[in-house]
């Protein structure tokens, strides 16, 4: 394996903090306030962090507004974002003004305006709009490989060569295609399978059954990582959370595949990470 992006500390360390701080608030009071608003097919997730840029808040909540990447309920979309916000503002007794927000790579042409009104509609004004495989490198910070953000949607390719990005892509396969199969397989309705396939306990159950998606997701990162010369492949996203996800992965691309300790969080906390302070 590379020596070159085998840390994932501050990763896991930041990760981890923002996990405690979505259960347990940091209230004191800070100077300036960075957020960062993932928009994702299965979760939101609003992000908070310090002038030190440390998480001091945070909240994620199931929905369905985002479809393959594109936002189909835009009022539900802007009335989750905006009553997350509130809560927050509440719990950290200050006014969340700047945020930025991220979307699948290749989409900024269809959806960034989109994606940038709804987090508008929520009371924020946006100070940055990214992709969000490059988001999730603030948080993993490699110089050399590929970054797969598998979300509930699509999965989002970013592929760098000395720290910056060389080719992105995305294309419609994800954690809602896993859902799927559950479902199929096990005749059960929809959300029950995705409540089944997110618990963990059922991980070792399912990846025999999702071996064929993940497969397919394998192949994509294939096709779009052939023309580089990547070593080393980088898991992001909700649905990295399947126990295994990763194993297979590599057994198909023939490339090391890694993952930091909670996926899901990567992007959100990359997001945040990127939001500009404007001047008052």
């Amino acid at each position: 394996m590379s020596t070159l992006n085998s840390d994932f500390t501050y990763c896991n360390e930041i990760i981890k903090e923002f996990e405690n701080v979505v259960r347990k608030p940091v209230t004191k009071p800070s100077s300036v306030y960075y957020t960062g608003v993932d928009l994702g097919t299965a979760f939101i997730v609003v992000a908070v962090l310090d002038e030190h840029f440390r998480p001091i808040a945070g909240e994620y909540r199931y929905a369905s507004v985002v479809k393959d990447g594109m936002i189909v309920d835009y009022l539900g979309a802007i009335r989750i974002v905006r009553e997350m916000k509130e809560n927050l503002e509440k719990k950290l007794g200050t006014e969340l003004k700047y945020a930025a927000a991220a979307l699948p790579p290749g989409t900024f042409d269809l959806d960034s305006g989109a994606i940038k009104h709804v987090v508008e509609g929520a009371g924020f004004e946006v100070t940055n709009l990214l992709d969000e495989p490059t988001a999730a490198n603030a948080v993993l910070k490699i110089k050399n490989g590929a970054i797969v953000d598998i979300g509930g949607g699509t999965t989002g390719i970013a592929i760098f060569k000395d720290g910056e990005v060389v080719h992105v892509a995305d294309e419609p396969t994800g954690g809602t295609h896993f859902s799927l199969v559950v479902s199929g397989a096990y005749k059960m309705p929809f959300e029950e399978a995705e409540l089944y396939k997110r618990d963990q306990k059922n991980h070792r159950e399912i990846l025999p059954i999702l071996q064929p998606v993940i497969e397919k997701v394998s192949s994509i990162i294939t096709r779009h990582i052939k023309d580089y010369d990547v070593k080393e492949i980088y898991l992001v996203g909700g649905t990295c959370c399947l126990t295994g996800i990763e194993s297979i992965i590599e057994k198909r691309t023939g490339l090391p595949t890694r993952k930091p300790q909670n996926p899901m969080f990567a992007t959100p906390l990359g997001i945040a990470l990127n939001c500009k302070q404007l001047e008052e």
